[in-house]
């Protein structure tokens, strides 16, 4: 009885600090939503504690008419998407040739990988600089999703060679007897099952270069910035100083794309993440 209550109480507290924690976290997103649906004299009247007394879309119009935000969404939308795809296929196919293939310094490359993950982003941005200008890529779409695609390659790597470890070699035995080469095994057989790793590199990644700022700042210009850049320039136009539930609607539009992945995500990440931190 004693043991019973015990787990009971401790139960109890647990599940009281996580729903603490949880309540801490979606507070803000539901006050942002809320508050992006009033008038912002409504807004002004209650700060958003109060739910609205209709529903204003107009706040959303404007930011995309007046605030003119579409570019910098689309700029953003293009460059999470090709981004996360190209660091998907190199660093699964990477992590693959690591864990399987033979090859004389692959430990020593793994280990370059990991070391490359101990450095600062920003550290990096002089060198990133010098070498894109070198080839004719600063200013451009290209040279920013090669710049993402670096600074995502690593983890990516790291979480689908300790992935693929762990799975059983009897798959590739058997696909090389129906005449399955290393490529075909690796997109038709040892790709499928990594779908756990898959969906923690993809939130991991789109949640990176969509939030980027600073590396966007230094090798692109006007015209190619992502939303972060136009999230910036709009807080500090007027509409946005006079309007703030406009503010808060631009804030829901930037933070809505990544909320949706995670949760179409969600189910891999916490078996992505358990398995990629296990080595074999």
């Amino acid at each position: 009885m004693i043991e019973k209550t015990k787990k009971t109480l401790y139960l109890t507290v647990i599940h009281t600090f996580l729903i603490s924690v949880a309540l801490t976290c979606i507070f803000p997103l539901l006050w942002m939503l809320n508050s992006s649906l009033k008038p912002n004299a409504e807004f002004i009247r209650d700060y958003g504690f109060r739910l609205p007394e209709n529903l204003h879309f107009e706040n959303y119009v404007s930011v995309f008419t007046q605030g003119r935000l579409g570019a910098y969404f689309l700029n953003s939308i293009f460059y999470t998407a090709v981004t996360v795809i190209a660091i998907v296929l190199v660093s699964s196919l990477a992590g693959y040739g690591i864990s399987r293939l033979k090859f004389r310094g692959k430990n020593f490359i793994f280990y370059m990988f990991l070391a490359a993950m101990m450095i600062p982003i920003p550290a990096a941005f002089v060198p990133l600089y010098v070498l894109l200008r070198w080839a004719g890529l600063l200013n451009t779409r290209t040279g920013y999703i090669l710049a993402m695609v670096n600074v995502g390659l690593s983890l990516s790597i790291y979480l689908y060679k300790t992935f693929f470890d762990q799975l059983p070699k009897d798959l590739e035995e058997s696909a090389r007897i129906d005449g399955c080469g290393k490529f075909r095994t690796w997109w038709h057989i040892m790709f499928p099952l990594a779908k756990p790793a898959t969906g923690v590199v993809v939130i991991f990644n789109a949640l990176n270069v969509w939030n980027e700022l600073l590396l966007a700042l230094v090798i692109l210009g006007e015209g190619l910035m992502p939303l972060q850049v136009g999230l910036l320039i709009f807080s500090e136009s007027a509409l946005a100083m006079t309007q703030q539930t406009t503010l808060m609607a631009a804030l829901t539009i930037t933070a809505l794309p990544i909320i949706v992945i995670y949760l179409l995500m969600q189910k891999h990440i916490i078996k992505g993440v358990t398995a990629g931190a296990t080595v074999g």
